[in-house]
């Protein structure tokens, strides 16, 4: 069942979502603008450095395991449950073939060695983060669940897969073995030119074995972090996006850099975090493992760990 467990600034307009005390959005003459103004920093066609990894059917107990598979996609496997945030496998982030990023490193985990799935986490609507495809293919290998911002319904029935859970900023929704709240972050959504922030973003946090475990997904650096970590308290583990972040002038508006993600560590106190969003697209001017590098460098000290494609970390 869905209800309100907090309430965050006014997010919607009644006809399009936006972002509370944000600058601006950048327009197609500012998206010009960058390609013609600034160069992307080379980066190898394809990486192959990838090792798969093989995950366990299940992980019993208060164990917690948490896989990179790539990008913003996370296997969470614990108490049983096995969940999956922003699932893509597929080989190009976007609706056509012939345009948009292609992936630059292996899935650490190969589809086939997937166990069973039970929770799906999409984000928002990009199609780096709801990919039918691969969704498509999930629900091909047994029924799962999914939670999704509010508006994103509507694309997942249309493909026949659920249950749906639909929820806005403050709702949550109590599933077996997990309570997941949807959280505010500051980014935008859009599949065409025609539904720009008609549907929500946000991120969640679970509360799944006695632990709590954020995922921020895409989000500028903001003011919500302070909410969210006054609303739930410190989770024990975050996930933190660091990728696609240059050239600041054009998406500092939704998209952190490795910077403002350890600022974030620190805002919501949580005990250990894991960078996402780096590494499998090139999405922006930044080579793609400056994200990592740069986060070595400002994260001296700091229980912010960096994995690769299918590399894991357990916490028992």
């Amino acid at each position: 069942m869905k209800c309100r467990d907090a309430e965050f600034p006014d997010h919607f307009d009644g006809k399009c979502f936006y972002n509370p005390e944000a600058s601006p959005k950048r327009g197609f003459l500012d998206l010009i603008k960058w390609k013609l103004t600034s160069r992307a920093e080379p980066s190898p066609g394809f990486v192959s450095d990838v090792e798969p990894s093989k995950p366990p059917a299940r992980v019993s107990g208060s164990e917690l395991r948490s896989t990179l598979v790539n990008h913003s996609t996370v296997l969470l496997q614990v108490d049983g449950l096995n969940i999956l945030t922003d699932p893509i496998w597929s080989e190009q982030a976007s609706p056509l073939s012939w345009i948009g990023p292609r992936r630059k490193r292996d899935a650490g985990v190969l589809f086939g060695d997937l166990p069973p799935i039970d929770l799906v986490l999409p984000s928002h609507n990009h199609y780096d983060h709801l990919d039918l495809p691969t969704l498509r293919t999930l629900s091909g290998r047994g029924p799962c669940t999914y939670v999704v911002p509010s508006g994103c319904a509507r694309l997942l029935n249309k493909e026949h897969l659920g249950p749906v859970h639909e929820l806005d900023w403050g709702d949550s929704v109590e599933l077996p073995g997990v309570k997941v709240s949807s959280v505010p972050a500051r980014h935008f959504s859009s599949r065409s030119l025609l539904d720009y922030n008609r549907t929500l973003w946000c991120g969640y946090m679970l509360d799944i074995a006695a632990r709590l475990i954020y995922f921020a997904r895409d989000t500028a650096f903001g003011a919500h972090f302070e909410q969210i970590r006054n609303q739930f308290g410190p989770p024990d583990l975050a996930f933190l996006p660091i990728g696609a972040y240059q050239p600041r002038c054009f998406m500092s508006p939704v998209h952190m850099g490795p910077d403002e993600a350890v600022r974030a560590h620190r805002i919501v106190q949580t005990k250990i975090s894991i960078a996402i969003h780096h590494g499998t697209f090139q999405l922006a001017d930044e080579a793609i493992d400056t994200p990592q590098r740069e986060l070595a460098a400002c994260a001296a000290g700091e229980a912010f760990r960096v994995l690769r494609n299918g590399e894991y970390l357990t916490l028992s």
